[in-house]
């Protein structure tokens, strides 16, 4: 029924999926399922639009009302209970670009689920940057052990090349591998990364970079602005790739020297609310790479996997 309202209210499936953190597949499989149990039709094509049929509007203004019933007593609730809590401040770490890329995304919806938290976010990237007198929880791009704190693995950083769809048009377009030696390579580091990715695509690597960046923010904006290819971990460009400011003309992948972890005290662990809130960090960052990766395997062009 959610799926259905979704639909109904938004006029798309694509939408519907976007709005519900599913596929398009599983929108139009549950639609399916619910006007084969209901022996009905409840839309009806117009153009590139689904139009609700007129036993689709019936059923559509009953649905609205009981979801919107349960979010009100969800809401109620939740409010009550954080009426009971003290107010907790948490203060967290996080690199730049994860942040303004990711993290900001999603943020506000942990926040409200948990009413009763504040957070202040810190920009920190790795282990020796933080500063554990103020902060609680943090994502360090680094690689353990740090003795005294426990760690987790948000996600393993795979890097693939990005970049504007403008690359892939006119005789430079980039379709394969050796493709590259006709764009600028954009580095944040000595060229290590690209130096890793093009031995295992069997391509020579071009030489020095005239430029490098030293704010990984930098590298993906010049990505955007077509100045050239960057090796981008899929998290941290999902929402570029979302919204078709950035593409991936090439799906073979190498893992990054580094992974991005989440970090805090050993002391800290028993608090709910840090724990809740690495619980959270942890399943969207999951979710984020299993949706990317699902992404870049249906709009891999053909011959790019491999090189």
């Amino acid at each position: 029924m959610r799926v259905f309202e979704s639909v109904a209210r938004l006029g798309h499936v694509g939408a519907a999926a976007a709005e519900l953190h599913v596929t398009p597949g599983a929108i139009s499989q549950q639609l399916r399922s619910l006007q084969s149990t209901l022996n009905l039709a409840l839309f009806r094509r117009v153009g590139r639009r689904l139009v609700l049929t007129d036993e689709g509007l019936a059923l559509q203004r009953s649905v609205a009302r009981a979801l919107a019933e349960i979010v009100s007593g969800v809401d109620d609730l939740t409010r009550r209970v954080s009426a009971e809590r003290p107010e907790t401040l948490l203060t967290v770490g996080m690199p730049p670009v994860l942040g303004a890329t990711w993290f900001i995304a999603h943020v506000f919806g942990f926040l409200a689920d948990h009413r009763h938290i504040r957070l202040r976010v810190a920009t920190v990237i790795e282990f020796e940057q933080v500063d554990w007198r103020r902060i609680d929880v943090a994502v360090i791009y680094g690689n353990p052990p740090w003795p005294g704190f426990w760690w987790r693995l948000l996600h393993g950083v795979q890097l693939t090349p990005v970049c504007s769809p403008v690359l892939l048009r006119g005789p430079k377009g980039i379709r394969h591998p050796s493709d590259l030696s006709g764009h600028r390579l954009l580095h944040e580091d000595d060229g290590s990364e690209w130096r890793r990715w093009l031995a295992l695509a069997r391509v020579p690597y071009p030489g020095a970079a005239d430029v490098y960046f030293d704010d990984f923010g930098l590298v993906l904006q010049a990505a955007r602005d077509g100045q050239g290819v960057a090796l981008i971990d899929d998290v941290i460009s999902s929402r570029d790739l979302d919204e078709g400011r950035l593409v991936q003309p090439l799906s073979l992948s190498v893992p990054a020297a580094k992974n991005y972890h989440c970090v805090c005290s050993e002391e800290n662990l028993g608090n709910p609310e840090i724990g809740a809130f690495v619980d959270w960090l942890i399943a969207r960052a999951e979710e984020t790479q299993r949706r990317s990766g699902a992404k870049v395997q249906a709009a891999a062009p053909n011959g790019a996997l491999s090189g």
